[in-house]
C-alpha cells in the first residue's frame, strides 16, 4: 500500500538527489578564477572588483578569486588553458579569443545608465592644444592602449583608415602602446603623447571621468585637471559593450548559476554592483556569443591592414 509517508519520503529523496546533482560541479570546481584586464592601476582594480568577488562566492557557494591580468592576451591564453573560468573581455579581445579557437561563451554585458549597451572609441587631445581634428596631428605622437583593445587600438585604426590614414605608424611620428586606458590618459596629460585613444560612454562614464574623480590627472603646477582640460576630436560609431564570458567546458549547472548571480547582483548586492562602475551602470544584459560576430569582422579587417603594412 502506498501511504502518504512513503510518498513524502520519496519526494524528499528525489529532492536530495536533485540538489546533490546540481551541486556536483562544485566538487569539480571548488574555486573559480575570474580575470579582468585593468583599465586603471592594480590597487584600483582590486578595490573595484573585490566586493563583487565576495558576492559571487556567496551566491555560487565556491570561492571566486580575482585575477588581474597583465593584458588582454593573458586573459585569452588563460581561458584557452582552462586556468580562467570567467572573464571580463573587451569586444575585440573576445573576438580574438573566438578567432583563435578559445572555448569561451558570452553570457552578459553591461547596461549603461541610459539603458544602452554600447560605448565609443574616441580621440582625446588637451583642450589647450591647437589640435581640432585628426588631420592636425600628422607627425605627432599617438597613444594607444593594447594591441587587443577595442577602443584603444582596433577601432581607432579602423577609424583612421576611414579617414584615409591607412598606416598610423607612418602618419604619426610615434605610436605608443601605453598598456592601459588610464596610462593612455596619463601620457596625454603629461605630454608624452599629443592624442590618445580611449573609451567613452558619456561625460560621466569614461576612463577620463573616473580618473578626474580620483584626482589622478594633474597640471604641471600640481593642480587637479578638469573635464574642460580635454577635448574629443573624433568619436567612432557605437561599439557593443564587451562581454562577460565563461569557459564553454564548464558544466551547464555552473554556467546557469554564474549567469543568475550576475543578473541578480543589482538587487541582491547593489553596493558591490555599483562599485564596479561608480554607479554608472544599470545592470547586466543577457548576451550570446553571436552578438560579437560583427566585431570578429572588424578584427579580420585590422589584421588585413597589419598584413598589408608588413608586406
Amino acid at each position: 500500500m502506498i501511504t502518504r509517508r512513503l510518498i513524502l519520503a520519496g519526494a524528499a529523496a528525489l529532492a536530495f538527489t536533485t540538489s546533490a546533482s546540481a551541486d556536483d560541479w562544485k566538487t569539480k570546481y571548488p574555486e573559480l578564477t575570474f580575470a579582468v584586464v585593468p583599465a586603471e592601476n592594480a590597487s584600483g582594480v582590486t578595490e573595484r572588483w573585490a566586493p563583487f568577488m565576495t558576492y559571487l562566492s556567496k551566491e555560487l557557494g565556491v570561492k571566486v578569486t580575482l585575477r588581474i591580468a597583465n593584458d588582454y592576451a593573458a586573459v585569452i591564453e588563460g581561458q584557452r588553458a582552462g586556468n580562467i573560468h570567467i572573464a571580463s573581455y573587451g569586444s575585440a579581445s573576445f573576438a580574438r579569443a573566438r578567432l583563435t579557437g578559445v572555448k569561451t561563451d558570452a553570457f552578459a554585458n553591461d547596461i549603461n545608465a541610459d539603458g544602452s549597451t554600447g560605448y565609443y572609441s574616441v580621440f582625446f587631445v588637451k583642450a589647450s592644444s591647437a589640435y581640432k581634428k585628426v588631420d592636425d596631428l600628422k607627425g605627432k605622437n599617438l597613444g594607444l592602449v593594447d594591441p587587443n583593445s577595442t577602443s584603444g587600438n582596433n577601432v581607432p585604426r579602423f577609424e583612421l583608415d576611414k579617414m584615409g590614414i591607412h598606416d598610423a605608424d607612418s602618419y604619426f611620428s610615434k605610436v605608443v602602446f601605453t598598456g592601459s586606458h588610464e596610462n593612455a590618459m596619463l601620457a596625454l596629460a603629461q605630454g608624452t603623447v599629443d592624442v590618445a585613444a580611449n573609451q567613452w560612454t558619456s561625460d560621466d562614464d569614461s576612463t577620463l571621468a573616473q580618473m578626474l574623480t580620483k584626482g589622478m590627472l594633474k597640471n604641471a603646477d600640481g593642480s587637479a585637471m578638469k573635464k574642460d582640460d580635454f577635448r574629443i576630436i573624433h568619436k567612432s560609431a557605437p561599439i557593443i559593450n564587451g562581454p562577460y564570458a565563461y569557459n564553454s567546458d564548464l558544466p551547464e549547472d555552473a554556467k546557469a548559476a554564474i549567469a543568475k548571480a550576475f543578473f541578480d547582483a543589482p538587487s541582491k548586492d547593489k553596493a558591490a554592483f555599483d562599485r564596479l562602475s561608480d554607479g554608472q551602470k544599470k545592470g547586466f544584459h543577457r548576451a550570446t556569443t553571436k552578438d560579437w560576430d560583427g566585431t570578429i569582422e572588424l578584427i579580420k579587417f585590422v589584421d588585413a591592414l597589419r598584413k598589408k603594412r608588413a608586406s
